[in-house]
């Protein structure tokens, strides 16, 4: 026979649920150790696959207290149904000294020296409330596979992140697009003026060609009309005589 309970409990006969139940309900329960000794605890239910306990065992120091978070999952409920689900709260005193597996402590106590607390589960829905009764069990919904409440945020939070990460991508690579098209533009634009200076140096070029090309030609011919000027007359007269031979020649 279990041992009278030395642990504290908030609330102390029952742990209340107010519904709609669509979603995760919690119930708190205090667990508070007014001895002098460590207590080890572990929350057990008659429907462990309906409730996810957190934490579900552990040690509360002398005059500590632990918060123990109790989270009914989503169902349909059926206010017709009546709910049998329980709790228990078993606990016992720790040895002395550090304690290295409460798993092996829990096997080896014995049943005169375990404590326990039960508590019944109630469901109540708010008074405005207008949800339909459906004909479902209460009693069948365990067999149901439990969705964990972490599990439930992930689900909720992630399309909208997925989506968020999608939109910053796309934002970026049309940035990234409108970035390039401004350096080609800016480099099609200097490819130009390249072109046009290009253009311009070489008409520059071909005018100084022009103008200064009949000068030597000017001086040539001055220097060729002075020397022909100072020329001596015997070259005059070869000339003549030459002429003459020429013309003889001719005439016979």
């Amino acid at each position: 026979m279990a041992r009278q309970q030395v642990l504290h409990l908030e609330p102390s006969n029952e742990l209340r649920f107010r519904g709609p139940f669509t979603d995760v309900v919690t119930s708190n329960l205090k667990l508070s150790n007014p001895e002098g000794r460590k207590v080890l605890f572990k929350v057990k239910t008659t429907a462990p696959k309906r409730y996810c306990v957190r934490p579900n065992s552990g040690i509360i120091e002398p005059g500590a207290s632990v918060t123990v978070a109790v989270m009914l999952q989503p169902f349909e409920y059926d206010p017709t149904e009546r709910n049998k689900h329980k709790f228990m709260v078993q606990t016992l005193f720790a040895p002395d000294g550090p304690i290295e597996s409460q798993e092996e402590l829990w096997k080896e106590v014995t049943p005169e020296n375990l404590m326990d607390s039960k508590l019944k589960c109630v469901f109540e829905l708010p008074v405005d409330n207008s949800h339909t009764a459906t004909p479902s069990s209460v009693s069948k919904e365990p067999e149901e596979k439990p969705l964990k409440p972490v599990k439930q945020v992930q689900l909720e939070s992630s399309p909208p992140t997925k989506a968020t990460s999608q939109d910053a991508e796309l934002r970026k690579s049309l940035e990234d697009k409108h970035r390039l098209e401004k350096e080609v533009q800016s480099l099609r634009d200097e490819v130009s003026s390249l072109k046009e200076n290009e253009v311009r140096l070489r008409k520059v070029a071909m005018s100084d060609t022009v103008k200064s090309t009949p000068a030597p030609a000017s001086v040539s011919s001055s220097s060729s009309q002075a020397q022909a000027m100072n020329l001596p007359p015997v070259v005059y007269l070869i000339a003549a005589l030459v002429i003459g031979i020429i013309i003889s020649k001719l005439l016979l």
